[in-house]
């Protein structure tokens, strides 16, 4: 027989758990579906990657998120969200990937998955869109060096590295990447680095480009990714590099 649920929550995310949270304040049968482990995208972070959030920002169900150090880290939340499900024991099955979510005639849901089928009268989608990369639609871009998420820099050490986007993914990469021995390109759409992008990350991708360590092409786009090069559509025409990796980090949907 089909378990069925007062709430199913799609996605494991700080999102997620939160709704669990209430969930459990007005006593629902729930369960949370997460195709990965517990916070997963959190966990896709890049390994040193730095909140531009502080720690109380961060915090659910009213438990204090303790960090000692004003910003924290992706190791930082990836305890904090651990010790949540520890001290609320939620209901969640991990490693499991919602296929199909469908409206039957009596006011419940129908949610099927890699491994069960369930009902709920209530459905919360809180996938958030960390999964859904913005591709660029050219050619090449289904080569295996073409990456769109970004873990740590020593991959790319002492190679041609081409990074796509000025937001905090893309300049946290170049500047990784740049330290780490690599020949970091920057291609951005815009004519300047985004201003969103951290108060104090800003100004080092700024002096890096401005000296000439990191090669920057604004107001530009990549139009054909190759297996040792990419070309790209700039102001003054177009070009050609030598390129072993290209992290298209511009966003996710």
């Amino acid at each position: 027989m089909t378990e069925q649920y007062d709430l199913i929550i799609v996605g494991g995310g700080p999102i997620g758990l939160a709704c669990a949270i209430e969930a459990q304040k007005k006593n629902l049968r729930y369960l949370i579906i997460e195709k990965g482990a517990i916070v997963n995208s959190i966990f896709n972070y890049p390994l040193y990657m730095t909140f531009f959030s502080t720690a109380e920002r961060l915090e659910i169900g009213d438990i204090p998120f303790n960090c000692l150090t004003p910003k924290p880290g992706r190791q930082d939340a990836l305890e904090y969200y651990r010790n949540i499900h520890r001290y609320f024991n939620f209901s969640i099955n991990l490693f499991e990937e919602v296929t199909q979510v469908q409206k039957l005639e009596r006011n419940f849901f129908n949610i099927k998955t890699n491994k069960n089928s369930y009902e709920a009268k209530n459905v919360v989608i809180a996938t958030g869109f960390y999964d859904i990369p913005i591709t660029m639609n050219i050619k090449g871009e289904d080569l295996s060096k073409v990456r769109h998420y970004y873990k740590e820099a020593h991959e790319y050490a002492f190679r041609n590295v081409l990074v796509v986007g000025a937001n905090n993914s893309s300049v946290d990469a170049a500047l990784e990447c740049w330290r780490k021995g690599a020949n970091v390109t920057m291609v951005i759409r815009k004519n300047e680095i985004n201003n969103r992008v951290k108060y104090w990350a800003k100004p080092d991708i700024e002096n890096r480009i401005a000296e000439g360590s990191i090669k920057a092409y604004f107001q530009s786009n990549i139009t054909e990714i190759r297996e040792n090069e990419v070309e790209i559509e700039t102001p003054n025409g177009k070009v050609t590099i030598e390129n072993d990796f290209v992290l298209a980090l511009a966003g996710q949907f």
